[in-house]
Formats: C-alpha cells, sequence, structure tokens
C-alpha cells in the first residue's frame, strides 16, 4: 500500500542529484509507489490545533537540471499524511527547534524521521558525550581560560561551532598556534553558543569516515579523505569519497550506539570515525546514502523504507 510522505527540506531546486540523501530517499520513496509532497521549513505552520504546511505535489526523475516536477500549491495537515522526512540542513538554532516542536504534536500517529523529540535532544556533537570511552578528548566551554587549559594538556586541538555543519567554521590550532584568542573572540562575538574543542586526531589524513546506520544498524560506509593542504574532510570542503570497508571497531562502536539510536527513533544517522574515535553521530540531515550506494551496490533508500513501511503497517 503506498504512503502518504511529506518532505520538509531545503529549496529542491539547489539540490545535487548525483549526491544529495534526501533526493535519493524520494526517488526510491516515487519508485515504491507512496505519494511525494514538498514544502520548506517557512511554509511549516501551527494554526488552532493543527500542524500544517503549504507546498506542492511532488515528482522526481533523474535528470540533470530538470529533476523535479511540482503539482499545484496547496495546503496540507501534516497530521492526515504517513510519513514527514524531518530533512532541512542545519544550522541547529532556534528556527529548526521550532520545527521539531511543532512536528513533535503529529509524531507517532505521523510518523516523523527522525523523531523530533530526539533530534531536537541529541544534536550531532552533543549526542556524542554520552559515549566518552569511544571518543577522543573533548571540551564544551565558552570561557576561553577553560579552553586554553584544555589545550594546554592536549596540545594539538580542533576548535569548532557546537552547532554548525559540513566543516564550517572548523580550524586546527597546533602546539605552535598564537590563534585562539582571536578565534574565540570572533566566535563569540557571533554567537552566544558555547564552543567545541577535541584533541586533534592524526588519522584524519587517512580520512574522515562516514558510516551509515539505519534503524541502529551498520550498512555501511565511505571514506572522506581532505584535499590536499586541509584538515576538514567534510565532501562540502572538497573532501574525496572513497570506498572502505567496516573494521571491527566500526562495528564494535555501532554495536554500542546503535541501541540507543534505534530506542530514539533515529532510522537514518550518519557517524563519524577517525581512526578508532567516534567524533560526531549526525542525525539532523545526514548525507552519505549515493556514495554508499555506487561504491557497494548496497540499495540503503530501500533499507530505510523497508523499516518506515513495517512501522507504518
Amino acid at each position: 500500500m503506498g504512503l502518504k510522505v511529506a518532505f520538509q527540506m531545503d529549496p529542491i531546486g539547489s539540490v545535487n542529484i548525483n549526491a544529495d540523501s534526501t533526493f535519493r530517499i524520494a526517488e526510491e520513496a516515487q519508485a515504491r509507489g507512496h505519494e511525494l509532497f514538498y514544502y520548506t521549513p517557512d511554509r511549516l505552520a501551527y494554526r488552532e490545533g493543527r500542524v500544517v504546511a503549504r507546498g506542492w505535489p511532488l515528482t522526481v526523475q533523474r535528470v540533470e537540471g530538470a529533476h523535479f516536477t511540482l503539482g499545484e500549491e496547496q495546503e496540507i495537515d501534516l497530521a492526515d499524511w504517513d510519513v514527514v522526512w524531518l530533512r532541512q540542513d542545519p544550522p541547529f538554532d532556534m528556527g529548526y527547534i521550532t520545527t521539531t516542536h511543532l512536528l513533535e504534536m503529529i509524531h507517532p500517529r505521523t510518523l516523523v524521521v527522525n523523531d523530533p523529540f530526539w533530534v531536537r535532544n541529541s544534536p550531532e556533537k552533543l549526542l556524542v558525550l554520552r559515549f566518552q570511552d569511544l571518543t577522543p578528548p573533548t571540551m564544551i566551554a565558552r570561557e576561553l581560560r577553560t579552553i586554553r587549559d584544555f589545550k594546554a594538556v592536549h596540545g594539538d586541538v580542533i576548535l569548532k561551532p557546537l552547532y554548525g555543519n559540513g566543516g564550517a567554521g572548523v580550524f586546527r590550532l597546533d602546539p605552535n598556534d598564537r590563534n585562539l584568542a582571536a578565534l574565540h573572540e570572533l566566535f563569540t562575538t557571533l554567537s552566544r553558543e558555547p564552543l567545541i574543542v577535541q584533541k586533534f586526531l592524526p588519522d584524519v589524513s587517512k580520512g574522515d569516515k562516514r558510516v551509515i546506520l539505519v534503524d541502529g544498524e551498520p550498512v555501511g560506509a565511505i571514506n572522506r579523505v581532505p584535499a590536499a593542504g586541509e584538515t576538514r574532510s567534510n565532501m562540502h570542503v572538497g573532501g574525496r569519497p572513497e570506498k572502505v570497508a567496516l573494521t571491527d571497531r566500526d562495528r564494535e562502536i555501532c554495536s554500542i550506539i546503535g541501541p540507543v539510536l534505534r530506542e530514539k527513533g533515529q532510522i537514518f544517522v550518519g557517524i563519524d570515525v577517525i581512526g578508532d574515535y567516534l567524533t560526531e553521530i549526525n542525525v539532523t540531515s545526514p548525507t552519505g546514502i549515493q556514495e554508499l550506494e555506487r561504491f557497494d551496490g548496497i540499495n540503503v533508500a530501500a533499507r530505510i523504507w523497508e523499516v518506515i513501511e513495517a512501522r507504518r503497517a
């Protein structure tokens, strides 16, 4: 039986159809006979007890420059739909958080993927703190002196915004660096949020592995190798995806965090592993499906839909 599926996502016109995970999920849904609807987060609203969205019926196709067709604009009551995908990219700001509160009002009668309560309470760089034995030395702080003390102990560190994404604002500060105070001044001028500091892992030169989990189970991984002269391996900033196999350590990490993710309704998750260390658990809008499918021939999108269809059945 076909499901009614709504996608809350960034503007579809700008997606890269050969890399975007949301496009691939929509493509697979359509192939399975599901009805698609698309709207952007600013078109989500609460009105007199109803959570509604103004958007368009959606058809997708894998054609560059003509990858989607929209029907007539209309408003829908999301409580009447089977599935809503929460797929806009961070920043994880109050606008993003507000959408999780509104979608929580219809979940689980309408299945919201991922569960908006736990997306809100498990941002990527904070959920990972529950697994201290799996992570490199990490600090969350805003005070400069506290950050300096951490750097004095570990010498070579990574400094980044707590709620950033895509490698934006990520700095490596080696033992000889003299920019910590200036960077702290810049970050704290732009935002009231704390910063995250982690011990630098030299293994990042070999790549930052993205492991995809579906309902808590690992289905595969891709390796993202930094461009020459870069510390960051994110594909948004030039990282190169490579085929890679899951290691015993990867599987051990997944066996520990997987049950937690499943319990919290996080159906589609991407974790980041450098060497033997877990660095992030991405639940807001993880990527990597298409690269993994091309490298390993695994239909990851189908596995995701099998889980969703079983829950809706």
